[in-house]
């Protein structure tokens, strides 16, 4: 296989192993690379069955492959990496098959972790406050710092702050029916800056919009501001306010979030803002981590069986 060694006959599986490699040279025609990375997956599949004293395919069941996967797992290698080799896995055994090696795929059905979602960068309480300063007192300024101060005072998600209408505000009571995923409706609080905010906006937008309108966020042509018209304007806030980094409706949300959880360290509380079905993308979604999230439920559960430290429930 070109610059490809066969494996050492010290490893199991070796006659099955090099002829499969001649099947990816010869009759699939894999790049080099690809027929590479086949070669590496597949050489630590054979130390483990060494290790493990597997000398023969028919020995193999689905267990021995999960245990692979956890030892590749505790050795360091990431979602991604145990997803491509046990796609590796799979194309040996189906090749087995083809051959009637083998009478079933033993790796069929086995999946590897998940690997950690990447999560959304955040701003710090002072950087928050001064991105949502919008200074000036014409048509675009007074809207984009009515929107923007709402999302962060309230924790919107894009398409929510898109779909409000007039009379989603509860004027007296400072509130705001949100309709969310799932067209969930869910009350939240507005705090006074964006009360102000807001109205300074409606002032303005009366100049520009028909009484018939009832969507909250509009533009110069009195129609529903939309997603990408927000996407647009928060990157260009972004170097109007001197910001390090693009800050765009998400991040605003996961700051609400963030500083939320910060000063009441009440999870339930922002899980209900956030509008979140389960607890725990709530604490993927606000950097909690294992030890907070295990606090939370030792308090929560009635029948958590672990130690607690109070009977304060969230």
């Amino acid at each position: 296989m070109n610059d490809l060694s066969p494996p050492a006959t010290s490893l199991p599986f070796t006659e099955q192993l090099t002829a499969f490699y001649t099947y990816m040279r010869s009759e699939r025609q894999l790049s080099i690379h690809t027929q590479t990375n086949y070669a590496r997956d597949l050489e630590k599949f054979q130390s483990f069955c060494a290790a493990k004293s597997l000398s023969e395919l028919q020995q193999l069941n689905p267990n021995h492959i999960r245990m692979a996967v956890a030892q590749l797992h505790r050795d360091g290698l990431g979602g991604k990496s145990l997803q491509r080799w046990l796609s590796s896995v799979r194309s040996f055994f189906q090749f087995c098959i083809r051959r009637s090696w083998i009478k079933n795929n033993v790796a069929d059905g086995i999946a590897a972790p998940k690997s950690p979602k990447a999560l959304p960068k955040t701003l710090d309480a002072d950087q928050a406050a001064q991105f949502v300063q919008v200074e000036g007192d014409d048509f675009i300024n007074k809207r984009d710092r009515a929107l923007v101060e709402l999302i962060y005072s309230s924790g919107l998600r894009l398409a929510e702050a898109v779909s409000l209408n007039l009379n989603d505000i509860d004027w007296g009571d400072a509130m705001l029916t949100v309709t969310g995923k799932g067209n969930k409706t869910r009350t939240l609080p507005v705090g006074s800056l964006a009360l102000s905010a807001l109205n300074h906006w409606l002032a303005a937008r009366k100049l520009y919009t028909q009484d018939d309108e009832q969507a909250l966020f509009t533009t110069h042509r009195g129609q529903r501001i939309s997603h990408r018209a927000v996407q647009m304007r928060l990157q260009q806030l972004s170097i109007k306010q001197g910001m390090d980094n693009p800050v765009h409706p998400h991040m605003l949300r996961h700051s609400f979030a963030s500083h939320m959880l910060e000063s009441s360290g009440d999870l339930r509380l922002v899980q209900e803002l956030l509008g979140h079905a389960n607890i725990s993308t709530t604490q993927v979604y606000t950097h909690l981590d294992f030890q907070h999230l295990a606090k939370v439920y030792d308090k929560a559960h009635p029948r958590a069986g672990r130690k607690t430290d109070g009977d304060d429930e969230l």
